[in-house]
């Protein structure tokens, strides 16, 4: 299951969910950083844990519930994290942005109200160069509300 669709492909064993995601499914929002684990720029949700889509192979998704920032849209639209990355700015040039949303999502499904310090630590595992994070914790914060 892929945001909420089932889907059944048949992929090369060592084909990365990052590349599936993008290649296979036309899924683009999910964005190959360093291909080491390093970035997060590909992080997504595999039953609900983040994952970096880069170093897991699709078969290893077989049977999970995967979520991309695709996913994150509710019938009423943009998240409550997205809509406030627009409100504040949160992102510059937007390629770490989704891994970053993946990432405050599963920080917010757990802890409804998480501190500065959770938010920096839950973020640690983000590289953006183009912010000073600041906007980025700000926009957690109004999500958070």
């Amino acid at each position: 299951m892929v945001n909420g669709h089932p889907e059944t492909l048949s992929v090369e064993p060592r084909l990365s969910l990052l590349d599936c995601l993008r290649d296979e499914l036309h899924l683009k929002g999910t964005h190959a950083g360093c291909e080491h684990g390093v970035c997060g720029c590909c992080n997504v949700l595999v039953d609900g844990e983040v994952v970096r889509s880069c170093l897991m192979f699709a078969f290893q998704a077989d049977g999970c519930v995967v979520t991309t920032v695709e996913g994150l849209e509710t019938i009423d639209g943009l998240s409550r994290l997205q809509q406030a990355f627009c409100d504040v700015h949160g992102l510059q040039c937007g390629y770490c942005t989704p891994g970053i949303l993946i990432t405050l999502t599963s920080l917010l499904a757990r802890t409804a109200a998480p501190t500065d310090g959770e938010l920096m630590e839950a973020l640690s595992g983000n590289l953006c160069r183009c912010t000073g994070y600041q906007q980025i914790l700000e926009a957690a914060r109004l999500a958070v509300g």
